[in-house]
């Protein structure tokens, strides 16, 4: 097992930009075996899936607010997966969380995925 640490969150401006870390901290383990994930949790509403990627990284998945505006990169040699967010909306404010699931070598639709492990998350909120 391994522990997840988001971080990277803070205040920024509509149409700014910030860059999420998901680091994945212990031994014994490797992140190219999981499927990993971002996710995100306003104020009063359910944590959605934001996007995510397949433990080949071939796959991602973006929601549809955000797709064009948010990229998702895997490095697994880093044990860290990166969220980077641009022209960022009043709306996008949230604390966004990573998870992960051991997938192995089988592709499994990255959506869709029972994630089980997860970080503590890290808060962004967009503001003039």
């Amino acid at each position: 097992q391994f522990e997840l640490v988001e971080s990277g969150g803070g205040l920024v401006q509509p149409g700014g930009s910030l860059r999420l870390s998901c680091k994945a901290s212990g031994a014994g383990f490797s992140l190219a075996d999981y499927t990993i994930g971002w996710f995100r949790q306003a104020p009063g509403k359910e944590r959605e899936v934001v996007s995510c990627v397949d433990s080949s990284g071939g796959t991602r998945y973006y929601a549809d607010s955000v797709r064009g505006r948010f990229t998702l990169a895997r490095e697994n040699a880093q044990k860290t997966v990166f969220l980077e967010m641009y022209s960022l909306k009043p709306e996008d404010t949230a604390v966004y969380y990573c998870g992960a699931y051991y997938t192995g070598s089988y592709y499994v639709a990255c959506e869709s995925v029972n994630y089980n492990i997860w970080g503590q998350g890290t808060q962004v909120t967009v503001s003039s």
